[in-house]
């Protein structure tokens, strides 16, 4: 199978016509509709989403169990009506492009931390979930297992960047699609069939079979506190998924800004009704006549759910699809991941800060390195991290908490500036990092009654300081201007003369340099706009870029 997988990589760098960077990164803005909405679904479906959605049917809930997938779609959902056409049309080249053209390039380096981090964090998480699959289903030694799955995941995607991502994906999510509907029937069949096992975990959990839980719980499973939570969790969810480069790389992917937004949305109907197998696969195992030392281990680690029903209540060979699926879940999200930070860290990092001369042959030796440094890195990481999980938990409530508001000022309002966006940054962090994390043992120091949704409370601050800390420094700026301005004719100062505005008083409109789709040869000063097809585009959108700084 990971032959199978390197094989389709290698066939599919063969489009790769030129060998450009921005092919590498973002596949030339030439894929079609299909393969990137069915590359974004295989991206987002990934080892997981399947484990977790049966591992939360099981043990807690079906609302628990569907609140990833469902999020996610409607995440995918809401990115292609606001942000994806957005992208497109501005002809950035990854996530952190418009807080570059926005805020600058140093503050936009910052910006990049938690973003990079939650892509390392992701992809580490993942080969911890495949390492754990092989052990439970074959027995395979856990460390064999995540460098196998890391050198061969890692090897396409440096030869071919986004188009053998892209094919491989494809082919991945096709396993994953048929290798759940090969054993989902033998797994219902083994707890008396669908309706039999659905009627004993709606006897057993009357207030878990839901889609979401009620708002005026009257205890039980559902609590005030606990209500509170799922909401919260899940707005994270939906709003934290979308300022994920490995996200706006399949949407930069393609080749209008009318595919982008249809891609998002056709994407995140796909993810929401890939929840449904592994979702009924949790019932099941709920329902299932478990031997007793299988429950025990059950109730230990009930993320070998769906595992242990590959291993027991299905044929060898189904079984065997069964570990397909999950592989394919997991290495297409791996390859995802690592060519995201790649990316982002060759473009917005090396290229932008460290060696802005640098050519575009050069730029592509960039990239395959920085994929194969980062695939690397998330290998050392699933190996001697114990809390790898709890630490890609942690860094995904930070993508949401600090960098969903930052993407909305950057896009969506021309009046906020640096300084705006460093206190809102500020601001928001102490407010999350005051909530704590139990999964890390981090401790509060910030006392939250139980009602507040303080991830979202932390979110939701952001525009508030910025559009507070923007005006200040406008009015600073105004300030210091209006000192310097020459006197007039008739004694005062100002910005006017004769009809005409000072040049202080313009309005600054700053291009910002895309990755050129010209074979390579578009190097451009900073700031400038690389490469005709981008300009064309902006030209096309009417969109300018206001110099806040």
């Amino acid at each position: 199978m990971y032959g199978a997988f390197m094989v389709v990589g290698w066939l599919a760098s063969r489009k790769i016509r030129e060998g450009t960077a921005a092919e590498l990164i973002i596949a030339g803005r030439q894929m079609p509709l299909w393969i990137a909405a069915l590359t974004m679904t295989a991206t987002w479906v990934d080892g997981g989403y399947l484990l977790g959605t049966t591992e939360g049917a099981y043990k807690s809930s079906i609302q628990l169990g569907i609140q990833g997938g469902l999020c996610f779609g409607i995440s995918l959902i809401l990115g292609g009506v606001f942000f994806a056409g957005v992208m497109r049309r501005f002809g950035f080249t990854t996530l952190i492009d418009p807080f570059e053209a926005r805020f600058g390039r140093r503050w936009a380096a910052v910006l990049f931390l938690p973003a990079l981090a939650g892509e390392l964090f992701w992809s580490a998480e993942l080969l911890v979930a495949i390492g754990s699959t092989f052990g439970v289903l074959l027995g395979m030694d856990l460390t064999a297992a995540i460098l196998l799955s890391a050198v061969v995941t890692t090897a396409y995607t440096v030869l071919g960047g986004m188009w053998s991502v892209a094919y491989t994906d494809i082919f991945q999510l096709a396993l994953v699609a048929i290798g759940l509907a090969g054993a989902l029937p033998f797994v219902l069949g083994g707890a008396g069939g669908l309706h039999d096992a659905w009627m004993t975990y709606v006897a057993a959990r009357p207030d878990g079979s839901g889609v979401i839980p009620a708002l005026q719980p009257h205890g039980g499973l559902w609590t005030s506190r606990s209500v509170v939570g799922w909401w919260d969790v899940s707005l994270m969810l939906m709003f934290g998924g979308i300022p994920w480069n490995c996200y706006f790389q399949r949407v930069l992917s393609c080749r209008t800004p009318r595919d982008a937004r249809r891609m998002s949305s056709l994407a995140g109907v796909l993810t929401i009704v890939f929840t449904v197998p592994p979702l009924m696969m949790g019932v099941a195992a709920f329902a299932y006549p478990w031997p007793p030392d299988l429950v025990t281990r059950l109730h230990a680690t009930p993320a070998d759910a769906m595992p242990l029903l590959f291993a027991k209540a299905v044929p060898p060979a189904i079984g065997l699809l069964g570990l397909a699926a999950i592989i394919g879940a997991v290495t297409s999200s791996f390859s995802s991941s690592i060519l995201s930070a790649g990316s982002m860290l060759s473009w917005n990092c090396l290229k932008r800060l460290v060696w802005p001369s640098l050519s575009m042959v050069q730029m592509k030796r960039v990239i395959r390195s920085s994929i194969l440094l980062l695939g690397s890195v998330a290998t050392v990481l699933a190996l001697r991290v114990q809390s790898v999980q709890a630490l890609w938990f942690f860094t995904s409530d930070l993508v949401f908490v600090l960098l969903f508001p930052q993407l909305l000022f950057a896009l969506f309002d021309s009046k906020a500036n640096r300084a705006g966006s460093i206190a809102a940054f500020a601001v928001s962090l102490v407010l999350r990092v005051g909530g704590g994390e139990p999964l890390l043992g981090l401790p509060a120091f910030i006392s939250y009654p139980e009602m507040v949704p303080f991830r979202t409370l932390a979110a939701a601050t952001q525009p508030l300081r910025s559009a507070k800390a923007s005006a200040e420094r406008r009015r600073d700026e105004e300030s210091v201007r209006v000192a310097r301005a020459p006197l007039h004719g008739d004694g005062s100062r100002g910005g006017r003369r004769h009809g005409r505005p000072d040049r202080a008083r313009r309005r600054r409109v700053v291009s910002f340099g895309v990755l050129p789709d010209d074979g390579g040869h578009g190097d451009r000063r900073d700031r400038r706009v690389a490469g005709a097809q981008g300009a064309r585009e902006r030209d096309a959108a009417g969109l300018r870029w206001a110099g806040a700084r």
